[in-house]
């Protein structure tokens, strides 16, 4: 069946033309909708929305864990010819009043305890409970109003008005106008942090996403039988092909709740007990299910991909990985938000044992071009490093509210736009490119250019360590100091002088870190990367 709009959500809509009472979504806790009942709500909530006087291009955030009803509040919005603005409900709150007050957003989607860090003026959409139960009884999720008049008049001040969910569910479901609907039309706006640490939004158009989403359908061959994984929080770019891959194929998709999704064993049961098909995660959980999953004890048979994205995927770890889940086929995927993916590699099983470097990026997807440039802005030569640059219909239309940093990172040639990736790449004529790292992660020392992630790589061959990460900081005397935070398994931690004996012998003497730090655990992002910017801090006594 033709689908029904240029739009994301023209998806669910064919689909619930299609496969209206197949399950379109299972919870978190385990309640369930169809995609008929998908739809139905989802078109509620945007004739809520219009009627409340949203326009097409305005954004609405979403600031809540991650649960059905914000599932139904995306495609709401999206129906309406508004923006989501995904964040993440657990950042700290000047953080989230941040970024729903740089976007201006319209309105928000919040649970009870971020209600309040709407933008003054901002319609406050309250949601809550949306269990089985609840719909049985016939209402949706209860409003719970502030305590006190004065806690009411405070809210309303600061946020505008609130609205019980309840309320937006039972409102009427707006007409079905795919006609005014236009590929070039803004999605979702995605907020990164960079090196700097201030959020800035990534804009993305229907036609950005559609493109991938049609990629991944074309490689990955899904069907209305696939049982789709969303690992990913809805802020983090994962989360694109978690929903609409398994949406415009009338899939299944389980969500996973934040607490279930950093447990390793009770994770592994729950992708064996669900039989899921499709699994999308970073390295970083895919290590922890192999490491303390207990994966030796489940059926995988029913797996057939394993998709990463967003680190390096450590070798030791994937060889460990793919020997207690033989059965599905692995693939490295490869991108930053501003192009979701753009390079992908199936991974070649088995690993043999004696190799040591990560697996490389691969090759352009379908639809996107790349580039490899000097820093003249002149293709190298074959097997030379250089900046990547990728071209397509994927590629994002700019920052929000940055024009100039938005031009600064593209540049034109032969009549199209590219965008500056920011990573160092060279390209192996067999294998596509290989990754080298990122120019803001690489320091001079003693004369030499030092990629920093070239130290973790090494540091992750040592039998004892688990995680890795390298930072550099000012130094008077050297100019740059290495600092290694080296996380270990639990009574395996390495004396400073085996790990020093240890470098001496895996990298050249340049490149040895001068401090090593111990760690149970590295500190990670809401994204599940390591975050940096807290190790560099730590060190800096911030």
């Amino acid at each position: 069946m033709a689908e029904v709009s240029v739009h994301l959500c023209g998806y669910l809509e064919a689909s619930a033309q299609r496969f209206s009472e197949r399950v379109a979504v299972v919870d978190t806790d385990g309640s369930t909708l169809t995609y008929g009942e998908l739809n139905e709500r989802a078109q509620r909530i945007a004739g809520f929305l219009v009627a409340e006087g949203l326009r097409p291009g305005d954004r609405v955030g979403l600031v809540q864990p991650k649960n059905a009803a914000g599932l139904c509040a995306i495609f709401g919005i999206m129906k309406a010819r508004a923006a989501y603005v995904p964040v993440d409900s657990t950042a700290p709150p000047a953080r989230i009043r941040s970024i729903l007050e740089d976007c201006q957003v319209r309105a928000v989607f919040a649970d009870s305890r971020c209600a309040d860090l709407a933008p003054r003026g901002a319609m406050v959409v309250v949601t809550g409970d949306d269990s089985a139960a609840s719909r049985k009884r016939g209402s949706m999720a209860r409003f719970r109003a502030p305590q006190s008049a004065g806690d009411n008049q405070k809210r309303a001040r600061r946020a505008g008005t609130q609205v019980a969910w309840r309320n937006v569910l039972e409102h009427d479901p707006c007409a079905l106008d795919s006609a005014s609907r236009k590929a070039g039309d803004l999605a979702y706006i995605l907020y990164t942090s960079g090196s700097t640490g201030l959020p800035k939004g990534v804009m993305l158009s229907h036609a950005n996403a559609r493109s991938f989403v049609e990629w991944c359908s074309a490689v990955f061959n899904p069907n209305e039988y696939d049982r789709f994984s969303s690992h990913a929080p809805f802020h983090f770019d994962l989360s694109i092909l978690d929903i609409y891959l398994s949406v415009k194929h009338g899939s299944t998709l389980f969500l996973i709740a934040d607490e279930l999704g950093k447990n390793p064993r009770d994770l592994a049961a729950f992708i064996t007990s669900n039989r899921l098909t499709v699994w999308y995660s970073t390295p970083s959980i895919l290590n922890l299910l192999a490491e303390f999953g207990g994966l030796n004890r489940f059926d995988s048979s029913h797996l057939r991909l394993v998709l990463f994205a967003g680190e390096v995927f450590p070798v030791k770890h994937l060889r460990n990985l793919t020997r207690l889940w033989p059965s599905p086929a692995y693939f490295n995927l490869y991108g930053p938000t501003e192009t979701n993916v753009c390079t992908f590699a199936r991974i070649p099983l088995p690993v043999p044992e004696e190799r040591t470097e990560p697996y490389p990026i691969g090759w352009p997807c379908s639809h996107c071009t790349a580039l490899v440039l000097d820093e003249a802005g002149e293709p190298v030569s074959p097997g030379a490093e250089g900046m990547l640059y990728i071209a397509g219909p994927s590629v994002f239309d700019g920052y929000w509210g940055r024009p100039q940093e938005s031009a600064g990172k593209f540049r034109q040639s032969e009549g199209r736009r590219w965008y500056n990736t920011g990573d160092v790449v060279k390209q192996d004529p067999a294998d596509g490119f290989i990754y080298m790292g990122r120019r803001d992660r690489m320091v001079k020392r003693r004369g030499y250019r030092i990629e920093l992630g070239d130290i973790e790589s090494a540091l992750y061959r040592h039998e004892r360590v688990r995680e890795a990460a390298v930072v550099a900081v000012p130094d008077v005397e050297a100019g740059v100091k290495i600092l290694a935070y080296v996380g270990t398994a639990p009574g395996s931690k390495p004396s400073i002088v085996d790990m020093k004996v240890f470098c001496s012998q895996a990298l050249p003497s340049y490149m040895s870190p001068d401090v090593f730090i111990f760690r149970d655990a590295l500190p990670r992002t809401s994204t599940n990367k390591v975050d940096y910017q807290v190790l560099t801090a730590a060190w800096a006594g911030v």
